[in-house]
Formats: C-alpha cells, sequence, structure tokens
C-alpha cells in the first residue's frame, strides 16, 4: 500500500516542481470495523475502507488546499491545479512553509497483526462476553443498551519539495459498553471502554465489570448542602479537565490571544505536584506514532513540570510565528483536512499514592465519578460551572450516591489546588490521568 501512495505523491510534487511551487502530499489509506451487540445478538456490523490525497500548494505565502479520494493520473493533475488556482486567492502569510528536510524517523511497533488475524466471530465474542459479565455482576443491571468491539488500521505518507518523505502505519482496538441498571424507581447509566494497541490486552471482564459498578454505585442518589471541600476525582473525570488544558497550551489560541496562560511560560501555573507530558513516542498510547501530520518526527514534549509550564504545543505554522521549533502536534483528522495543532498522548503523570489512600486521608469531602457540561468551560478565562455526580467521602470512606450538585471555579485555582495523585494511571482515548485530590473545591447543592 505504500507504494500506491508514494507513487500518486510523487506525481503531486513533480507537477508543483513544474509550475515552481511548493507542494505537500498527506496520503492516507484507512480501514475499520465496528460491531455492536445488543441482547446477545449482532445488532450492527460495520466495514469500512478508504483512500484519499490532500494536496497543500504554497505559492508565495498563499495557500491552496484540495482532498481528493482518486488516485488516478489524471484526477491527481485536476487536483494539483485546482489547489494552485485557489492559492491565487488566498491571503498571503511568510509563515506558511513547509517542514524542510529528510528527518530522521524512530522506529516503533505500532502494528499488531493478531488484530488482522484474529477472526471476525472471536470478536463478536468479546463483545457478548462484556455483556454477559455486566448481566452477572449485578441483578440490578437491567438494560444491555450496547456492548461493542472495534477496531481501526491506517497508513500514512507524506512527502514535500523539500525533500520530506515519511511513512507509516498503526492499529488498535476496543471494546466499550453501555448499560442501565434500576432499582426501585431509580435507573441510572454506566459505561465503560478500553483501546489498547494488541488485543491480547482487551479485557472484556473488567469492561463489563466496570459499567455495571458505574451504574450501581449511582442508585439512589440525592443533594447535598453547598460547601466548600476537598475533592478527589476519578481517573476519567481528570481526563475531562485534561482537554481544557490542550486547549490552553494550544499555540494557535495562544497567539489568539485565547489562553489564560498566553504569558505564563517559565511561570508557576500549577501544583509542584503536576506535570504534564505529550508524547507521541509512547509506544502504549493510541496516538503513538513516528510523525506529525506534516512529517515532523515524533518527540516527547513536558508542557508543564513540577508545576511550571514549559511549553506551548506547536505545529510548523505556529512554531514559524513564534520563532521556535515545532513540537510535532500538527495534527490531521484525515486526508480531507489541513494540519491544526492537536495533542498525541496527552499524559498527567501519576503520583505515588493509591485512590484507597486518597480517599482515607480525607475527613469529609466528594468524589466525583461523572461531570457535565465541560464544553461550556472557558479556557481564555478558566472559568468553569459543571454539573456534577459523586459520592461523598466521611470519615475516609465512599458512602452515599450524590447528584444534582454544581462544582464551579477557574483553573488557575483548580491548578494548583492538586494536592496528591493517584498511581492509577489510566487511558481514556489518547489522554491519560490518574485520581486526584483538591484541596478545596466550590460545591452548588440544596
Amino acid at each position: 500500500m505504500e507504494i500506491i501512495l508514494k507513487k500518486a505523491g510523487e506525481q503531486v510534487l513533480d507537477i508543483a516542481r513544474q509550475k515552481g511551487v511548493e507542494a505537500e502530499a498527506f496520503l492516507l489509506h484507512a480501514r475499520e470495523l465496528g460491531i455492536e451487540i445488543i441482547d446477545g445478538r449482532m445488532d450492527t456490523l460495520k466495514e469500512a475502507e478508504e483512500i484519499g490525497i490532500g494536496i497543500r500548494i504554497i505559492n508565495d505565502g498563499r495557500v491552496g488546499f484540495v482532498y481528493s479520494s482518486d488516485l488516478s493520473g489524471p484526477a491527481i493533475a485536476e487536483a494539483v491545479n485546482h489547489a494552485l488556482s485557489i492559492s491565487r486567492y488566498t491571503v498571503a502569510d511568510e509563515h506558511n512553509k513547509l517542514p524542510q528536510g529528510n528527518y530522521a524517523y524512530p522506529a516503533m511497533a505500532l502494528f499488531d497483526d493478531n488484530i488482522v488475524s484474529t477472526s471476525l466471530e472471536a470478536k463478536i465474542e468479546m463483545a457478548r462476553q462484556i455483556e454477559r459479565v455486566a448481566r452477572a455482576s449485578d441483578p440490578r443491571v437491567r438494560i444491555i443498551e450496547r456492548a461493542g468491539y472495534d477496531d481501526q488500521e491506517f497508513t500514512a505518507v507524506i512527502m514535500n519539495t523539500h525533500g520530506l518523505y515519511a511513512a507509516g502505519r498503526a492499529n488498535s482496538c476496543g471494546l466499550y459498553i453501555f448499560l442501565v441498571a434500576e432499582e426501585e424507581n431509580d435507573a441510572q447509566n454506566g459505561f465503560s471502554f478500553m483501546s489498547k494497541k494488541r488485543i491480547q490486552e482487551l479485557q472484556p471482564d473488567a469492561v463489563g465489570q466496570e459499567a455495571a459498578r458505574r451504574a450501581v454505585r449511582s442508585l439512589n442518589a440525592r443533594s447535598i448542602n453547598s460547601a466548600q471541600m476537598p475533592c478527589i476525582m476519578e481517573p476519567y473525570v481528570v481526563t475531562r479537565f485534561l482537554g481544557l488544558f490542550a486547549q490552553v497550551v494550544d499555540a494557535g489560541a495562544v497567539q489568539k490571544g485565547k489562553s489564560l496562560w498566553e504569558k505564563q511560560i517559565g511561570q508557576q501555573v500549577a501544583s509542584t505536584q503536576v506535570s504534564l507530558v505529550d508524547d507521541s513516542t509512547y509506544a502504549e498510547g493510541i496516538a503513538a506514532f513516528p510523525f506529525d501530520g506534516e512529517g515532523i518526527p515524533a518527540q516527547r514534549n513536558t508542557v508543564i513540570k513540577d508545576g511550571v509550564l514549559q511549553t506551548f504545543l506547536y505545529d510548523s505554522y505556529t512554531a514559524g510565528k513564534a520563532g521556535v521549533k515545532s513540537t510535532g502536534n500538527g495534527q490531521r483528522g484525515s486526508f480531507r483536512s489541513l494540519p491544526y495543532v492537536g495533542t498525541s498522548n496527552f499524559i498527567l503523570q501519576p503520583g505515588n499514592k493509591s485512590p484507597d489512600q486518597l480517599i482515607r486521608e480525607v475527613q469529609k469531602g466528594f468524589y466525583v465519578t461523572e461531570l457535565m457540561g465541560m464544553h461550556t468551560a472557558n479556557p481564555i478565562s478558566g472559568d468553569f460551572s459543571l454539573g456534577a455526580s459523586g459520592l461523598m467521602i466521611e470519615n475516609g470512606q465512599l458512602t452515599y450516591p450524590v447528584r444534582g450538585v454544581t462544582i464551579a471555579g477557574n483553573m488557575v485555582k483548580f491548578s494548583k489546588d492538586i494536592e496528591a495523585l493517584g498511581n492509577d494511571l489510566c487511558f481514556f482515548g489518547s489522554r491519560a490521568a490518574a485520581t486526584i485530590r483538591l484541596n478545596s473545591m466550590s460545591i452548588a447543592g440544596e
């Protein structure tokens, strides 16, 4: 497949050189499989495959971009001419430049042949196993909305007229379930999902048990009085906050004045317990890959170290604008888009305390298990006000479930109030975190 993609890319570059413009070809071949089970029966089986090219032309600082799923010679020639035509009408910007040179890329084993060789029947059985285990975990689990298995694989090739050539292949797989537990007049949702680079590491039983536990622990919840109290957040909740962290360290947002950490490089932005990295070289992470969406080599970037902001995340454009090197964070969702600043494996480094120890050290507090409305948090001011559910902590023990409350605060105070981190690092997609404990948070209840 790489040979087919490379041939199409070479045609783009040949035509661009003849016309005296810079060009980049981003080529992608992707496959995916999705299986959903309801009540033990296969409800959905989806297999999809696509191939395509994104062509970026830079003509005296003006960008023209087109994409196509047709890699034939005439279609490629037409696409290049179309991109060149578009570039004549766009605004010139001196920072519109392509990466220079021929890079060396890290050797990374990111393709699991066992994902491909495992039979469809075995994959279906994994999804059924999740459902069976969830039902057996607790009699109050009454409804399985859906359980499933999915896997993805892709081959990417990036070439440009400055001699860059990057090619790589990767795949991953995952399991998930959504269910409902019922007791008396109450019903609560539960979910769990797991993504892995190797199919042997998938654990259907753990996924089913986790979803059941999430639903059952929330039954018959009640509200509480408003208060200021310590908060503990489990890993999934913390990764939701990492999405906000990702926005404020995005160099594009910084350069537009849309980040509360705009002028904070070298400053203490979080407690000394906090260290945050973006690491596309971390082979166990779903987002591991030898290069980013522009062909910049994979690297490990320390974003925050012991609470001090070390760097923002850059693609080639924002790096050129800032006069620094790209951090390898030019991401692409597909061949249909230009690169943009994004995270790879975004990891809040764990601490050395167990989650139980974090709880035992709290006399009275709130253990947060779910947040609602994270999209309303403001990355410019840092303010947030979020619906929350969880469990009360009393005398170092988790007690009754709570819902219908709001947690409010600001990212500046939130970051500096993190007083301890657990040792239970968990990945949810490409973001990873452990349990954290905050010194104090405002809880609005009755």
